[in-house]
């Protein structure tokens, strides 16, 4: 393949990029503007760029790279990302843009926050903006990683040159444009990504005979587990892996950067038809990567790495110059998922730690100080780290879901929990996620590692729900229990 024409369409597409920072750059005028867009998303922009932030590559890459290594069960994971993205926009957004807005909050913190006061406030902020510091500072890390990875191969670029190229047009953008600039572009990425998962899965499917050949061909040369909805697990097994892996989901609802969508939307009409849009990308993405998965199953038969199967279908099916666009598509779509993340950990150190106001009207200024920081700092852990450390920070999705989703159910359900039930849940959601996760890899023969290595990984992703859950919804704030003095 042509590397020219990869390289072409890269720089293009990050020019592109550029462009919309700088048309953006206009629209900063307060902290607001900054990390919310001022307030101003339309239907289309809120609906593709939380599609897009939410899965981004990961549902190209790696859920097509697990649908076709684990066949027709994986599939049980789709209806817990559908269900997260039902509760988030029909149940929890219409309370949380009302009441962010009225309030003026800025960040998902502010409204969890919202029913304390003092000490205890700050404490909330503060604990909560740490644990999206470390979370997400070595997820951008590790995305810097696996694209200078993908760069490596490409175009025989250095290490060093193939992070700080895409870290710099990632800064400079959303450094210009601030959330508007991110919201755009994914945007963008997100109508490329639905146009990929038509055009490429369908491809592969009339290579693969259609749906009857693929299934017949399935069905002769892959194990009778391969097509089976259980995977022929045995019954309780089965009801924990199915569990596990659609309670990926449950992440959904702690992820500050998905929160700042609904938080964003400009009204109540906007954020109903950005749910019809955003469901709509979801179910196409999605049903296309299990169509590919289980096509590329069926013409390349296993033995194949998973995650490389989207590439790899791509320079076989497609034309030299239309696969690099599609494989160069990727590459950006890699890169540009950096952005919303770096807007929601510059908006928990500026905003949530105070840092930014140290310099009172100059809040603007801070927080693209803040963010340049950031970025640096995820640039050299991405040249210092090892590959392994960037494998176990994917917990992070799960760990900030168990943190923060119960305090932002229990808020939208009219419970006011006392402060201190607050910092107690943030606590607990995320620490028994790190102790689940951990005990997970232990490995051996006992009968405890037995049960944590079940398939789907259950506990780690439920079972940190239930003493968070417990926390907010029994320990009420003080002025209407006489709980706690605390609050």
């Amino acid at each position: 393949m042509d590397n020219w024409i990869i390289l072409g369409t890269l720089a293009a597409y990050k020019l592109m990029l550029l462009g919309v920072g700088l048309w953006a750059a206009n629209r900063n005028r307060s902290e607001s503007d900054f990390f919310l867009g001022g307030r101003g998303l339309g239907p289309w922009v809120a609906g593709l760029s939380y599609a897009a932030s939410t899965s981004s590559a990961w549902v190209l890459l790696g859920f097509s790279g697990f649908v076709y290594a684990a066949g027709i069960s994986a599939l049980w994971m789709v209806p817990g990302i559908l269900a997260g993205y039902v509760v988030v926009w029909v149940w929890l957004g219409p309370r949380i843009r009302a009441e962010t807005e009225a309030r003026g909050h800025v960040t998902m913190t502010d409204y969890m926050a919202a029913g304390t006061g003092g000490i205890m406030r700050k404490a909330i902020a503060l604990w909560s903006a740490l644990l999206v510091l470390f979370c997400f500072i070595f997820y951008i890390a590790a995305q810097f990683g696996a694209a200078a990875i993908a760069f490596e191969s490409q175009f025989g670029l250095g290490h060093f040159e193939s992070v700080a190229i895409g870290a710099a047009v990632i800064l400079i953008y959303s450094l210009m444009g601030g959330f508007w600039a991110v919201s755009v572009t994914d945007t963008i990425q997100g109508a490329l990504m639905a146009l990929i998962a038509v055009a490429l899965p369908l491809t592969a499917l009339i290579a693969a005979g259609g749906p009857a050949g693929v299934f017949e061909t399935l069905a002769a040369r892959e194990p009778s587990a391969y097509l089976s909805w259980t995977g022929e697990r045995g019954v309780f097994l089965f009801l924990g892996f199915a569990m596990g892996i659609a309670a990926i989901g449950l992440g959904t609802f702690g992820q500050p950067h998905l929160i700042a969508r609904l938080m964003a939307v400009k009204d109540d009409a906007a954020r109903k038809r950005g749910f019809v849009i955003a469901i709509s990308w979801a179910v196409i993405v999605y049903a296309g990567m299990s169509t590919l998965a289980l096509s590329g199953r069926a013409l390349l038969g296993a033995g194949q790495e998973g995650e490389a199967l989207f590439y790899t279908l791509a320079a076989q099916l497609f034309p030299t110059v239309l696969a690099g666009l599609i494989i160069a598509a990727v590459l950006s779509a890699v890169m540009s998922t950096v952005d919303s993340l770096l807007i929601a950990t510059s908006a928990a150190v500026a905003h949530d730690m105070g840092v930014a106001k140290a310099m009172p009207g100059r809040e603007v200024l801070i927080s693209r100080i803040v963010m340049t920081v950031l970025c640096v700092l995820a640039v050299i852990l991405a040249m210092t780290l090892p590959a392994t450390i960037f494998d176990r920070v994917l917990f992070s999705w799960s760990a900030l879901g168990a943190a923060f989703g119960p305090i932002l159910f229990a808020r939208v359900a009219g419970r006011e929990p006392a402060g201190a039930a607050i910092l107690l849940a943030i606590t607990a959601g995320f620490f028994t996620t790190v102790f689940f996760y951990a005990w997970g890899q232990i490995g051996g023969d006992s009968w405890p590692a037995q049960l944590a290595a079940l398939p789907g990984d259950p506990f780690e992703r439920v079972a940190p729900w239930i003493v968070p859950l417990i926390l907010v919804f029994a320990w009420r704030q003080s002025r209407r229990t006489g709980s706690s003095p605390l609050s």
